[in-house]
């Protein structure tokens, strides 16, 4: 049991490392600009386009999700490499954590991203039919109405509610954690939704 317990606690710090990796900020200074400088200050996919354009903040948003899909399905295999054994819960520990790194990076003074590359990464790996559903909600609303923030705050609320019912085989635990994570990016969004009543939240344009 404490072996487990050890492992599990190793495996939860390497998932929030894997998730504190600032690849926005990375991306931007190796290029000499710093994102949290440029827009809304974020380090997210969003304003590195802003900063640096789309192919930067596509490439962004892929290394933010796969760090989310590496937590949840690649570091419990490496750490049963090792020969040693995670109890059955960990995964929603490692979702957490991931998320957490993301949204509160140790590199950065613990300020990061609103969790939605990463979330997505999280509930790909965990509620695959979501994940699909919820995606495309949010192309739909980003084309409907330009704001990125609408969007990833529409396909969260969407994902923390459709699993209930599109991957109830995910089991109640993973399912209640994915509910959590994805209220908690609709609350990394609070500065969003303040913008958007004041009226000055950004619009992107499609072409």
């Amino acid at each position: 049991m404490e072996r487990s317990f050890a492992a599990l606690l190793a495996a939860a710090l390497a998932a929030y490392l894997v998730g504190s990796i600032p690849f926005g900020w990375l991306v931007c200074a190796a290029h000499g600009i710093d994102v949290r400088k440029v827009g809304s200050g974020n380090i997210g996919a969003t304003n590195v386009v802003r900063a640096m354009g789309r192919k930067a903040g596509a490439l962004v948003f892929a290394l933010d999700a796969a760090k989310g899909f590496a937590a949840v399905a690649l570091v419990p295999r490496a750490v049963a490499a090792l020969g040693c054994r995670l109890p059955a819960h960990a995964v929603l520990v490692l979702a957490v954590a991931v998320i957490l790194g993301h949204s509160f990076p140790v590199f950065l003074g613990f300020r990061g991203g609103t969790g939605v590359s990463t979330g997505l990464g999280i509930a790909v790996a965990l509620v695959p039919h979501t994940a699909a559903l919820a995606l495309a909600l949010w192309a739909v609303v980003f084309v409907a109405t330009r704001y990125v923030s609408v969007a990833s705050i529409a396909a969260a609320a969407f994902a923390a509610a459709a699993p209930w019912w599109l991957d109830s085989g995910a089991g109640r635990a993973t399912l209640c954690a994915v509910s959590c994570l994805a209220a908690l990016v609709v609350a990394k969004h609070r500065s969003n939704i303040v913008r958007l009543v004041r009226g000055t939240e950004n619009r992107f344009k499609l072409f």
